[in-house]
């Protein structure tokens, strides 16, 4: 190792900053450990992992109140899907989905498989409508140019707003996918899929090297979810939410949701503004 990379690892391994340190998640404290270890287990060997109750009753009440009038547009695309609705830049909309985004459970595992100060990298709400058909089976962070196998370099959750069953669109998942090579779905890969049924307030969690898609909507009922991705800090996010989120609104959000959406720094200087943390720029609200 020559002497400038060493260099440059005992500067990301210090803290520069004079106003604003680094922050981090401390979902670990509030959660059970034993729970955070099966869950790691589980998701190690299949991808992905199904998390119960990120929200409340009470809570999926008041998501479906207010993102309901905003369900208008549908997808432009077969991969939106031309029966399915979604809503992008959730957080300058509305902050009743927030606790998805910052749920302990999820930060925790978000914590082990990513590097400190990852960022969100996308969240939407998803209606997918009676006679949806499959999404086209994608894995997340596909997007970033580098050969599988690898680790991933994002994770994601959907919560069930509303029950998911194998008739209404579940998410349908290939276990173990996530350690493929650098390999399409074979039809027999296909045939190995299986829905993710849970119950409304459930999450599932995968990694970004999953093979996944939303499911057909077989019924008479549309099904509402939320969606949250997250990527490396070092990584660029899909939504651009310095654009997308007015200052005003983020200073509304939790130290967590700022530190998502960008406000943080990644090493020593990755995400800075002007040479200077970028939680400067929210001082004005």
């Amino acid at each position: 190792m020559t002497n400038h990379v060493k260099d440059v690892e005992r500067y990301e391994s210090k803290d520069l900053a004079t106003k604003y340190k680094k922050t981090y998640s401390q979902a670990g404290e509030k959660v059970d450990a034993d729970v955070l270890a099966a869950h790691l287990v589980n998701l190690d060997r299949d991808g992905y992992v199904v998390v119960e109750n990120v929200l409340s009753p009470q809570q999926l009440q008041a998501v479906r109140r207010e993102v309901t009038p905003l369900l208008q547009k549908k997808g432009r695309n077969f991969f939106e899907g031309e029966l399915t609705q979604r809503i992008y830049s959730v957080i300058a909309k509305t902050l009743t989905c927030n606790p998805l985004v910052e749920n302990p459970m999820v930060l925790a595992l978000l914590d082990e498989v990513l590097k400190p100060a990852y960022l969100l990298s996308q969240f939407q709400v998803i209606n997918i409508l009676p006679g949806e058909s499959q999404q086209p089976i994608h894995f997340d962070d596909g997007f970033y140019d580098i050969a599988r196998p690898r680790r991933a370099l994002g994770a994601a959750t959907v919560l069930a707003i509303d029950d998911f069953t194998k008739d209404n669109g579940a998410t349908m998942v290939i276990p173990g996918s996530h350690k493929w090579g650098d390999r399409m779905p074979t039809d027999e890969d296909l045939q190995q899929q299986i829905s993710c049924e849970m119950p409304a307030g459930s999450a599932v969690f995968f990694l970004g090297t999953l093979w996944h898609g939303g499911g057909e909507n077989r019924s008479k009922q549309p099904r509402l979810a939320a969606t949250a991705q997250y990527c490396e800090g070092f990584c660029r996010s899909q939504e651009n939410f310095s654009l997308s989120v007015p200052p005003e609104r983020v200073v509304q959000c939790s130290e967590d949701i700022v530190r998502l959406l960008g406000y943080s720094i990644y090493g020593t200087f990755m995400g800075m503004v002007n040479g200077q943390h970028p939680k400067r720029l929210l001082e004005p609200y």
